[in-house]
């Protein structure tokens, strides 16, 4: 028996699977600090606009294709969702008018976690972002945020 796999500990498992599941804590513990949010939803994130505003697919799946992200209702006027999953952040600042943004904040790599207000916010160090055209609006963060194009085809809206 190889060293990185004597048997330990009253379960008698084998260090290896000892240090590997010690080392999925650590890695949990990391993500659940870098998420932000705290709400323990398991990543989605708030959304503003009014009610019913959900992040993510409130339709439970695919929208008429693998490429549809959304529906055109699903995004509410003067504000967005965060879709962190397909990476992309869809804004409406007006009425039939989408802009995509990349979801990762400019001032130091964390995901964004909302839209409210008129702003995308990064909830880490406090930065907002423009929902027309992704300029900062509040820092530390100097960069705005990349831009993504996106193809709205009927209600559907997906990346171009």
């Amino acid at each position: 028996m190889s060293d990185d796999q004597v048997l330990t500990g009253p379960g008698t498992q084998p260090r290896r699977a000892l240090l590997a599941g010690a080392g999925a804590v650590g890695a949990s513990v990391l993500l659940t600090a870098c998420g932000g949010g705290g709400s323990g939803d398991g990543g989605a994130a708030p959304t503003s606009g009014g009610p019913g505003a959900t992040a993510g697919d409130a339709g439970g799946g695919d929208r008429h294709g693998a490429s549809s992200l959304a529906t055109t209702s699903d995004i509410p006027v003067g504000g967005g969702r965060v879709l962190a999953a397909e990476g992309v952040v869809i804004t409406q600042p007006e009425a039939g008018q989408f802009k995509g943004f990349d979801p990762i904040c400019t001032h130091q790599g964390c995901p964004v976690s909302n839209v409210d207000g008129g702003t995308i916010n990064c909830t880490c160090h406090n930065s907002r972002f423009s929902i027309t055209d992704g300029s900062v609006k509040q820092g530390p963060a100097t960069r705005p945020l990349a831009p993504k194009q996106l193809k709205v085809q009927g209600d559907q809206i997906s990346l171009a």
